[in-house]
């Protein structure tokens, strides 16, 4: 192994409390009468951005849809790169062994901007060699990966992630799938697991 991608919400941190100030904010402007709570993230966090709002507002005219994800997407990236997220515990202290070892990377269903956002608050981005989204390329989480594998000439990656969707992005780039327990989802299959985000230095050193 020369590599490990990471999923960055469920994986890495939590990110709903800005998120769901981000969303609250930005639908009482656009007059929907509608407030969402952490819970309702918890079932859609890592889904791409089109299927989080036909979960969230199914009854929402389209075009009120497409102006709360667009306005949503700038706020909550102001939101996260001013108050961040909750990191999941030891993930600095791990992130920084790993990184000594192993090139360490980031593939996430977001907005262009979310993932600059934990790093600029966070700090974070200095152990990481390189990063992609579908806000950035337009392309699924699979093709993302394949997309990182290629540009940064990856020989024996995994990619560590907590919902269904990370598990099928996996198989699709065709490399192990390891399964963050601790997370928002629930998988059934999976290379190897762990309950715990330092339980990797065990796996990996």
């Amino acid at each position: 192994m020369d590599s490990i991608i990471f999923d960055l919400d469920g994986t890495l941190w939590d990110s709903r409390d800005a998120v769901v100030l981000a969303w609250n904010k930005v639908l009482s402007q656009n007059k929907v009468n509608k407030e969402l709570t952490r819970d309702d993230f918890k079932r859609t966090m890592g889904l791409p951005f089109e299927e989080v709002s036909k979960t969230l507002l199914p009854d929402v005219d389209k075009e009120v849809v497409k102006k709360v994800l667009d306005d949503t997407c700038e706020v909550e990236n102001v939101y996260l790169s001013e108050q961040g997220g909750l990191l999941y515990d030891d993930v600095e202290d791990v992130l920084k062994t790993l990184s000594q070892h192993y090139e360490l990377y980031i593939v996430s269903n977001c907005q262009d901007g979310y993932i600059e956002a934990f790093y600029q608050y966070h700090g974070l981005g200095k152990y990481f060699f390189d990063y992609e989204n579908p806000g950035r390329t337009g392309l699924s989480k699979g093709d993302n990966i394949k997309l990182i594998i290629e540009r940064n000439q990856l020989l024996n990656p995994v990619y560590v992630g907590d919902t269904n969707g990370d598990l099928q992005a996996a198989e699709h780039a065709g490399i192990p799938f390891i399964y963050a327990k601790y997370g928002f989802g629930e998988v059934t299959e999976y290379e190897h697991a762990v309950d715990r985000f330092d339980e990797l230095l065990g796996m990996f050193m």
